[in-house]
């Protein structure tokens, strides 16, 4: 299964950098179609105000008299939608303006002021034109700037882009929100089902010892052997009591974290050496540190990263040293080991279901783990510090 999942990974990786390939794409497909539009627009407005401008030499220039000027008056400078300032041959003094909004209230000055800034602004876009007579004498200078139309196509792909980023960004958290609960009900459906069917088989078995015990009573080495049987089957309780737990809110107790932590050690200890290692198993704390946390679940997160710590000790000898420190009302818990370490590449990976380094096993125990601690506990649980072969050091931070 965890090569599965794995097999997965990598494929949703492609999709999602596909995804975002395509809108980045699509975006800029939509800026360089925008910006030919508005080329296209400004070359226009630059057509109507050199049109204006020779209309204004024209009617400068000698003409017959009673030239009809109606149309260049009605028609030619009713259609102009885009800001102009006409300035007199020295290009100083504003003469008229044109679609340009002044707060009348100003004082002259300022209003000159803020004309001149315009025209600054306008000449960045566009050179100014100029209108002379018989091409020799500079009758005046027309400074014009973009129409609203432009200016809202300048800032068109960039809403669109907003626009698509924030249905992409609203879409990702929905689909997140969604994977996640889903992940959330597998977890509990799975670890409610195994409770359930560990439920029936553990009480027969319990009852089934009580008898062995009554009749191996007078057997001292068959007394022992039932009874390291009934161990085994408190043990079986004990999981199966937790997975009964996933998907409901824990209670948690304050206790003492060395005395839990020390319960464990002290089963790791029984089992390592018919695991075939030497591994010692070191806790550094003060006496009584307490701090508010669900025994059983809590206990199932220390077995699981021991348990990896073990496993990552490939010789079979090695040190696992669980340290714990309160700062104010934090608790600090290190699980540090001498295994091979973590490769850089996959540290962003181990906490990700299904994933795992080991050819056994589902990739599920860190992540559980994870779950634990933060979902139930409100707390952290990192990789504190991990390098190849000098060994790894994940740190639980648990508040109050």
């Amino acid at each position: 299964m965890a090569a599965l999942l794995n097999a997965r990974s990598p494929k949703s990786g492609t999709i999602k950098i596909a995804l975002i390939v395509i809108a980045v794409c699509s975006a800029i497909a939509t800026l360089v179609y925008t910006n030919n539009l508005v080329e296209k627009l400004q070359k226009n407005e630059q057509k109507v105000a050199r049109m204006y401008a020779r209309s204004l030499e024209y009617i400068a220039g000698p003409s017959a008299p009673g030239t009809d000027y109606s149309f260049i008056l009605e028609q030619i400078i009713h259609a102009i939608d885009f800001p102009i300032i006409q300035t007199d041959g020295t290009d100083t003094l504003v003469i008229s303006t044109k679609n340009v909004e002044i707060d009348s209230t100003l004082s002259a000055e300022k209003q000159t002021m803020l004309l001149r800034h315009m025209i600054t602004e306008m000449d960045k876009t566009n050179k100014p034109i100029v209108i002379a007579y018989q091409d020799s004498i500079i009758l005046n200078y027309i400074h014009y700037g973009e129409s609203p139309l432009i200016v809202q196509l300048r800032l068109l792909p960039y809403v669109e882009f907003g626009i698509a980023a924030l249905f992409v960004l609203m879409g990702y958290i929905g689909f997140s929100y969604i994977k996640r609960s889903e992940q959330s009900n597998i977890w509990v459906g799975m670890a409610r089902e195994t409770a359930h069917q560990l439920g029936t088989p553990l009480s027969s078995l319990a009852g089934w010892i009580e008898v062995l015990k009554m009749y191996s009573q007078d057997h001292k080495k068959m007394y022992e052997t039932v009874t390291d049987m009934e161990h085994d089957v408190m043990r079986l309780n004990k999981v199966a009591d937790r997975f009964s737990k996933i998907g409901s809110k824990p209670d948690l107790k304050e206790e003492n974290i060395p005395e839990v932590l020390r319960s464990v050690i002290a089963y790791f200890e029984r089992r390592i050496p018919h695991m075939g290692k030497r591994v010692s198993i070191v806790l550094e704390s003060e006496s009584e540190i307490y701090s508010h946390i669900n025994r059983e679940l809590f206990e199932w997160v220390i077995e699981n990263l021991i348990k990896n710590a073990l496993d990552a000790m490939e010789d079979g000898k090695g040190k696992i040293t669980l340290r714990i420190q309160k700062v104010y009302e934090t608790t600090f818990v290190d699980i540090a080991d001498t295994g091979k370490g973590i490769d850089p590449k996959m540290r962003k990976d181990i906490f990700r279901p299904g994933f795992s380094t080991k050819r056994r096993g589902w990739g599920l125990g860190l992540s559980l783990s994870k779950r634990i601690i933060e979902s139930y506990h409100s707390g952290k649980i990192i990789v504190k510090d991990s390098k190849l072969g000098a060994g790894t050091t994940f740190r639980i931070t648990l508040r109050g």
